[in-house]
């Protein structure tokens, strides 16, 4: 679940850093439930449980809200994985089902809020990398790929002000998912995009040692997840 952690933290800060938002940051939904949510990922029950409870009371007073619903979704998909470690595989299954189907809807609802694309996007990505690879885990990652594409697309004009870590981040993860789906050249596309956008930068140096050696499975994401956004 380390791995969860690391990914989500890594997707949200491209989202954060994005100014894909007009609203001041004490309105966004996830700056007031990510703090909690990952401090429950590294162990901490009560944080998760508010966590929950923070995307819960919002629900209830609107079932519709796309934020606090891919939000309890991700928290339904990491019960899951929990449930699954612990050798209870019915609640796990039931678990990731449930998270599918609210982060599923949560873009149904609002297939355009990068807000909500990334978090999907960054937790399909992250569930999949740790899955056995099948049909599955292609479907995962063909998702995320999906949301990365789109969610690069909507920040087109604001690509420039973005830090190195965020475009990092997003773009590692785009080169990192189409590898995954056999698409070389269009991971190529990317890898290159690393390289030449983000010179001297670590992401750059991961970008290379792909380019170089395409069977290489060195990290392109989550690069100083934990460090201040260069």
């Amino acid at each position: 679940m380390t791995m969860l952690r690391s990914a989500l933290a890594a997707g949200l800060l491209v989202l954060a850093l994005s100014g894909s938002f007009a609203q001041a940051p004490t309105q966004r939904f996830d700056y007031l439930v990510r703090g909690d949510m990952f401090e429950g990922f590294d162990g901490d029950e009560e944080a998760f449980d508010r966590a929950m409870a923070l995307c819960e009371t919002r629900l209830a007073a609107n079932p519709d809200d796309p934020e606090p619903l891919v939000w309890h979704g991700i928290g339904l998909m990491f019960r899951a994985g929990r449930a699954f470690t612990a050798g209870g595989r019915e609640r796990g299954v039931a678990f990731e089902r449930q998270g599918l189907e609210e982060m599923n809807r949560a873009v149904a609802l609002a297939p355009d809020a990068v807000g909500v694309l990334i978090p999907r996007a960054a937790v399909l990505l992250s569930v999949a990398k740790q899955m056995p690879d099948g049909a599955r885990a292609r479907e995962y990652v063909r998702v995320a790929v999906g949301d990365f594409e789109k969610s690069l697309g909507l920040q087109q004009s604001r690509l420039a002000t973005l830090s190195v870590h965020a475009k990092g981040e997003l773009l590692g993860g785009l080169a990192e998912g189409w590898s995954r789906l056999g698409e070389t050249e269009k991971s190529r596309v990317y890898l290159t995009r690393l390289v030449s956008e983000l010179p001297d930068s670590r992401y750059a140096a991961a970008a290379k040692m792909r380019l170089e050696n395409p069977a290489d499975r060195s990290a392109l994401t989550c690069l100083g997840c934990h460090r201040r956004a260069q």
